[in-house]
């Protein structure tokens, strides 16, 4: 069984949309600036990145708006363009071999957040009916099943960042056990104010005023990240299937995948990030030589880059695979960070192009081969994708080419660098 992606939807801080992420990506176009979705103005953080022009009315009925959360709305959205993107169509005689597993983080805050508000100085009788699951962890998942018919196999993953590549991983395994299609990825999103004091409580949010220095990865400058709102939605199908439905165009496959869980700090065992990207390529049957590329995890924590680079370095040798972070133009997007990267990858795959990491300079004793600048121009093949969640998740997933694919256009046409 082989599991490849056949359609993306991407709702990013730097483009609303697959075509306008990737384009703004390969450009280094940034998406993070002053917080808008309220006034942060008194919060020790006040840049965030947010998707621009995204107008739910738009793009889904009225019906749907009274009962989802913002980050509801951009991951129904995402999973519409992805279905489109991957031509499927609503098929009452396969629904139930069609599933649905995403990942979040927090659910939907602002909804709650308005609620509770309404609570408190109206009285209950002014809050929402919708309120009993527009909050919930697994909201986006049980709202795409119903808006596009797929009754087969669905659920959450909550892993913090790592949830996203679990979720992706978790299709796979469906895929395995008889599932033909799943839509998968994850979208986050809580810039409101509980979300927001929910985020600093961690202690891993940059207080930086200004977006050039705010989120630096690998940089001796680096004092947290930037949180953000959006993610990616994936079809993943079962590589017969797909062939079978007529698919003419596949991104490509997942080929390996693996999780590992960090020990308690203070009681003097390694962190197991480099067990993580191991077996991952042994579940791919990938050897280090033959990764491309490694989209990085890029917490822009000094302890805890210095653990992803320490791992890069040992599974690589030092300066052996090109590392990017495009997520630096995004901010963090917690579950939906891991599935942008996987789009990424694909899309690299596809256009043979490194997308950059924007204003980090790297460390020199990381020994990092980090992209920086502008994008390069690689004939990518397979690519590693990290990601790690707060409180000791390690993801790592082996994206590769589609196999015997002979249809990869020149990057050039695809991404524009800046001059």
């Amino acid at each position: 069984m082989t599991a490849v992606v056949t359609g993306i939807g991407v709702v990013a801080p730097n483009g609303l949309g697959t075509d306008d992420y990737w384009k703004a990506t390969c450009a280094g176009v940034d998406g993070i600036g002053p917080v808008r979705r309220f006034d942060a103005s008194t919060y020790p953080a006040r840049l965030a990145g947010e998707v621009p022009g995204f107008e739910a009315s738009e793009h889904l009925p009225s019906r749907l708006l009274p009962q989802t959360d913002h980050m509801t709305r951009l991951a129904l959205v995402a999973a519409d363009w992805a279905l489109a993107d991957a031509g499927v169509d609503r098929d009452p005689e396969a629904a139930f071999e069609r599933g649905v597993i995403t990942a979040s983080s927090v659910g939907g805050f602002e909804f709650v957040q308005r609620e509770l508000q309404a609570l408190w100085t109206k009285g209950s009788e002014y809050v929402s009916a919708y309120q009993s699951f527009a909050w919930f962890y697994a909201v986006n998942t049980g709202q795409i099943s119903i808006r596009n018919g797929l009754k087969g196999p669905s659920g959450v993953v909550v892993s913090e960042q790592a949830g996203g590549l679990d979720a992706v991983a978790q299709a796979r395994r469906l895929l395995r056990k008889g599932s033909k299609l799943l839509v998968s990825g994850g979208v986050d999103g809580s810039i409101c104010p509980w979300g927001w004091v929910a985020q600093l409580s961690g202690g891993r949010v940059s207080t930086s005023d200004d977006p050039e220095t705010a989120y630096l990865p690998f940089d001796e400058r680096a004092a947290g990240h930037v949180p953000a709102e959006g993610g990616a939605i994936l079809v993943v199908e079962d590589g017969e299937a797909a062939r079978e439905r007529g698919v003419a165009k596949v991104y490509g496959e997942i080929a390996g995948y693996a999780a590992t869980f960090d020990p308690k700090p203070g009681i003097g065992r390694p962190p197991t990030l480099v067990r993580a990207i191991r077996a991952a390529l042994a579940d791919a049957g990938t050897e280090p030589g033959e990764v491309d590329v490694v989209f990085a995890d890029a917490a822009a924590v000094p302890e805890l880059d210095r653990v992803e680079a320490e791992a890069i370095t040992e599974v690589f040798g030092a300066h052996g695979v090109p590392v990017t972070a495009p997520k630096t133009m995004t901010g963090r997007l917690y579950a939906g960070g891991g599935p942008v990267d996987v789009a990424a990858a694909l899309l690299s795959i596809r256009d043979k192009v490194i997308p950059p990491t924007t204003r980090s300079r790297p460390v020199p004793g990381y020994h990092l081969d980090l992209v920086t600048g502008q994008a390069r121009g690689v004939a990518v093949r397979t690519a590693l994708v990290l990601a790690r969640g707060h409180g000791g998740f390690n993801s790592a997933l082996v994206v590769g080419a589609p196999r015997n694919d002979t249809t990869g256009r020149s990057w050039e046409k695809q991404c524009r660098t800046r001059s």
